[in-house]
C-alpha cells in the first residue's frame, strides 16, 4: 500500500534528503580543489591511456611489457626529454639572464630608449620605469623567498596530480566498474557505451593535438633558427608544448617570440610576424581540415565558452582538459536530451 504524497513521512524524507544534499554540495565547496585535481587526473589518464595500450602491445621477440612496465617506458622517455631540453635550452637562457642581471644598470637606459621608438610607449616615464626595474632586481632574492610557499603548493598540486594520473591509468578499470555500480542495470549499459564513445573521441583528439603540437614545435624551431633568434630551441619546445592549450597558447607563443625578437632587430620581428600568419594560414586551411576532421565535432563558440570556463575553474589546468570536458558533455547531451527524428 502507497503512502500519500503529502503524508508526514514523504515529508520527513524529502527534507531529509535536501538536508544532505546541502551538506554534500557544502563539503564539495570546501574540497574543491582537491576534486578539480583529482577530476583533471582522471581526465588526463582517459586520454592517455589508448597511449599506454598501445605501448603494451609491441612486442619484442617473445616480450611485451605489461601496463605498469609501459607506464615506466612513457615516464622514461619523457624524463629523457626533459633532460635533453633542460641541457640544450636552458643553458643558453640563464647565461644570459644572469648576465642581463650583472649589466643591467649600464643597458636599461639603452633599452627604455630603444622602447621609445616603439608606437603608443613615447609617453611612458623612463625614468619611473627604470628606478621599479632597478628595485626589483636588488630585491629579486626577497621576492623569491615570499613567494617560495605559493611555488612549493604549485609544485606540490602537480606532483600529486601526476601520480593520480598513474594511478587512474593502473586501476581506473575498477574505478570505473565502481562508477557504473551507482546506476540502476537498466540503463548502465547504456551509459557505459556513450561514455566510451566520448573516450574515443577524447582520445581521437589527443592524438590530434599532438600531432598538431610536433608540427607547430618543429616547423616554429626551424624559423627560429633560419631568423637566428635568441634561444630558438627553447622556444621551439615551448611553441610545440603551449598549443596543447587551444587559441591562447598560440597567443602566448606568439607574443613570447615577438618579445624575444624586439630586442635584437625589428627584422626579426617581422619575420616572426610573417611566419606566424602563413602557419595560421596553412593551419586552418590544411592541417586542422585534415588532422582534426571527425575528431572533436564542436563548434568553435563552443570551444571558446570552453576555454572561458576552464580558466575561471582551474586556471592553466581547467583550460587545458575543457576541449575534451566540452567533449564528454557534448556525447552525454546528444545521448540523454537531444531529441532525434526518427528518419
Amino acid at each position: 500500500m502507497t503512502e500519500p504524497s503529502g503524508s508526514p513521512r514523504n515529508l520527513r524524507r524529502d527534507i531529509a534528503f535536501v538536508f544532505v544534499l546541502a551538506l554534500a554540495c557544502y563539503l564539495a565547496w570546501l574540497v574543491r580543489e582537491v576534486l578539480v585535481l583529482l577530476y583533471v587526473s582522471a581526465l588526463f589518464a582517459v586520454m592517455l591511456g589508448p597511449l599506454v595500450r598501445s605501448t603494451s602491445r609491441l612486442h619484442i621477440g617473445r616480450w611485451h611489457p605489461f601496463k605498469g612496465t609501459a607506464i615506466f617506458f612513457l615516464l622514461f622517455g619523457a624524463a629523457a626529454a626533459i633532460t635533453a631540453f633542460g641541457f640544450l635550452a636552458l643553458p643558453p637562457v640563464i647565461s644570459d639572464l644572469q648576465e642581463f642581471t650583472r649589466e643591467m644598470p649600464t643597458r636599461l637606459p639603452g633599452l627604455l630608449e630603444k622602447l621609445k621608438n616603439v608606437p603608443l610607449t613615447q609617453h611612458l616615464n623612463t625614468a619611473e620605469i627604470s628606478s621599479r626595474l632597478q628595485d626589483f632586481v636588488s630585491n629579486a632574492a626577497t621576492y623569491l623567498l615570499l613567494s617560495i610557499r605559493d611555488w612549493a603548493g604549485t609544485l606540490f598540486d602537480i606532483v600529486m596530480g601526476f601520480i593520480l594520473t598513474v594511478y587512474f591509468i593502473l586501476e581506473g578499470d575498477c574505478a570505473y566498474r565502481w562508477f557504473l555500480s551507482f546506476f540502476p542495470p537498466e540503463g548502465r549499459a547504456r551509459l557505459d557505451k556513450t561514455l566510451q564513445r566520448a573516450n574515443i573521441r577524447m582520445g581521437r583528439w589527443l592524438l590530434g593535438q599532438g600531432i598538431l603540437m610536433l608540427i607547430l614545435g618543429v616547423s616554429s624551431t626551424i624559423a627560429y633558427l633560419s631568423l637566428h633568434i635568441r634561444y630558438a630551441y627553447a622556444l621551439g619546445v615551448l611553441t610545440g608544448l603551449l598549443n596543447i592549450i587551444p587559441v591562447a597558447g598560440a597567443a602566448v607563443c606568439i607574443g613570447l617570440a615577438l618579445l624575444v625578437a624586439v630586442v635584437d632587430s625589428w627584422g626579426r620581428v617581422l619575420g616572426i610576424a610573417i611566419f606566424y600568419v602563413v602557419y595560421l594560414q596553412v593551419e586552418n586551411a590544411f592541417l586542422v581540415p585534415h588532422i582534426m576532421k571527425n575528431r572533436v565535432k564542436l563548434p568553435a563558440l563552443a570551444t571558446l565558452v570552453a576555454l572561458l570556463l576552464g580558466a575561471a575553474l582551474a586556471g592553466i589546468p581547467g583550460i587545458m582538459v575543457s576541449v575534451p570536458t566540452t567533449v564528454l558533455v557534448s556525447v552525454l547531451l546528444d545521448e540523454y536530451l537531444v531529441h532525434k527524428d526518427a528518419a
